[in-house]
């Protein structure tokens, strides 16, 4: 029989940073709150949770990769709200954030998770920043635990 390899809920003890971009912050603290509350209640201390801010979604991965670096965390999670109609450049912003929080991850092995979301329209954010589509901070927070606590079983199994 296959050996199997799973990640648990169980939060306690992981530390978590969570990097936030303050443009469309209506939108993004709302991811914050959704990823804050799931950390919570899955037995991540608050003292265990780092929040930093930034400018824009652009932004997110320097910080993950500069957060990551330090050794201080078991997971990262990247939280923005893209909105094509807010901005000329979605594709280069949405592109750029998405293809940073994998390079992070990937050249630190630090689970980073893209929690941004790329919009049509303010509808659309909204009903995915805690409405009727959920709450992709909640959802995020959730993929977090369970890819760092994969991790550890991958390393100690």
């Amino acid at each position: 029989m296959p050996i199997e390899l799973t990640g648990d809920m169980n939060g306690q003890g992981l530390r978590v940073a969570v990097v936030v971009a303050r443009f469309n912050e209506f939108i993004t603290r709302q991811l914050l709150s959704g990823a804050l509350e799931t950390l919570a209640r899955h037995g991540v201390r608050d003292d265990d949770v780092s929040v930093a801010w930034v400018a824009g979604s652009f932004e997110l991965p320097v910080v993950a990769r500069a957060l990551a670096k330090t050794g201080r965390y078991d997971s990262i999670i990247c939280l923005g709200a893209v909105i094509r109609g807010e901005t000329g450049h979605y594709e280069m912003v949405a592109g750029q954030a998405s293809s940073g929080t994998g390079a992070v991850a990937m050249e630190t092995g630090i689970p980073t998770i893209f929690g941004v979301l790329t919009t049509e329209n303010i509808e659309q954010a909204i009903n995915r920043s805690g409405g009727k589509s959920g709450n992709v901070g909640s959802t995020s927070a959730a993929t977090a635990i369970e890819t760092a606590r994969l991790i550890q079983a991958i390393n100690t199994g």
